[in-house]
Parts: C-alpha cells; structure tokens; sequence
C-alpha cells in the first residue's frame, strides 16, 4: 500500500469483516478535514469532508435516518 500523500491514518470499521467487501477506510487524523476512501482502492480516489458534516452523516447513520 503507498503511503498518504497527507500523512493519513486509515481505518476501517470495527463492523467491517475479514472477507472484503464493500467497505470504507476512515481518516480522521488530518487538521480540519475527514478523509474517507474504497477499502479495495487505497492508491484511488478518496473523499474529504468537514469534521462536523461527517459526524452528522455517521449519527444519520446510527439511528437510520438514511435508509434506502
């Protein structure tokens, strides 16, 4: 895996199991910004988000509030 142009810490979800999958890696270690990547792409693109967009996004999330 290349490493972070920026220097990013990526996580996946403890949720996320060992087979692959559709899953996302986190990295919340960058000043002012949460980036959020393909697990099965980590050299591709990722996506940056506001720290306080982001926790609301995951709170939509927890209480279902995003269902399809």
């Amino acid at each position: 895996m290349a490493p972070s142009p920026w220097g990013a810490h990526w996580r996946k979800s403890t949720f996320s199991g060992d087979e692959g999958g559709n899953c996302v890696e986190v990295a919340s270690n960058l000043p002012g910004l949460v980036a959020v990547r393909d697990s099965k792409n980590p050299t591709g693109p990722s996506l940056a988000f506001a720290p306080g967009a982001w926790a609301a996004f995951v709170s939509g999330v927890k209480v279902g509030a995003l269902d399809a």
